[in-house]
């Protein structure tokens, strides 16, 4: 990670944060990025700045002013509840689609002109891409959509290296709004489904992403951190 320059797209919270975290104290170079400002704890040694996925002239404004760099992350995604067929509302389903989606490939288009060859993109998707739930069919076709997408990229934009990485249940904002003992309340009932025996945090996805940059012989993959939940 030292003397490389990685950009988070979605790193001012959750996950996003947790990546920039640990690749900060790894000694690389980072600038975190979402569309609001960070928060007053966030760490000063961590550059951050504003920009919209949604917005394609806000993610090519970014990139310009960034330059050339190593390795991207988007986790950037919105938050959309569960809905079956007949109550889903099509508009939201397009504006989650705008950000997860199209969000990431805009992203992943405006650093195609910068990155160095040598660099790296990470894509987030997410378990039910690959788990069928009623009521999770925005969600799914999303993700799924995200997966195959790192994979044609990894070819198209070879030798940069494109991978995905699956995030399963993650004690984060994507949660939705809950109280403290609400959130603890799911956390512990998710959790007692899985094999191991509880939900991710932040920091155990974030290892995931610093592989993915770290080796040099993984492109195209989509690597699972899940707890099991695909199982």
């Amino acid at each position: 990670m030292k003397n490389t320059t990685i950009i988070v797209i979605g790193g001012l919270s959750g996950i996003g944060r947790a990546v920039a975290e640990q690749a900060a104290a790894a000694g690389a170079r980072v600038i975190a990025a979402g569309r609001r400002p960070a928060p007053p704890d966030f760490p000063v040694a961590i550059e951050s700045t504003r920009v919209d996925v949604g917005d394609d002239a806000s993610v090519a404004a970014f990139f310009e002013a960034v330059g050339p760099f190593d390795h991207l992350v988007v986790t950037a995604g919105p938050v959309i509840a569960s809905a079956r067929l007949q109550e889903l509302e099509i508009d939201a389903a397009i504006a989650a689609f705008n950000v997860k989606l199209f969000g990431q490939m805009r992203a992943a288009q405006h650093a195609a002109r910068t990155i160095r060859p040598t660099g790296s993109i990470t894509l987030t998707s997410g378990l039910l891409a690959r788990k069928a739930v009623p009521g999770g069919l925005v969600k799914a076709t999303m993700n799924a959509a995200i997966e195959i997408m790192g994979k044609t990229l990894a070819k198209e934009l070879a030798p940069v290296r494109v991978n995905v990485v699956s995030p399963g249940m993650v004690d984060t904002g994507m949660w939705g709004e809950m109280s403290v003992a609400d959130r603890a309340a799911m956390a512990a009932r998710v959790g007692a489904g899985l094999p191991v025996g509880r939900v991710g945090q932040p920091a155990d996805l974030a290892q995931a992403y610093l592989l993915l940059m770290e080796n040099g012989f993984m492109s195209g993959s989509v690597i699972d951190v899940d707890g099991g939940g695909l199982l």
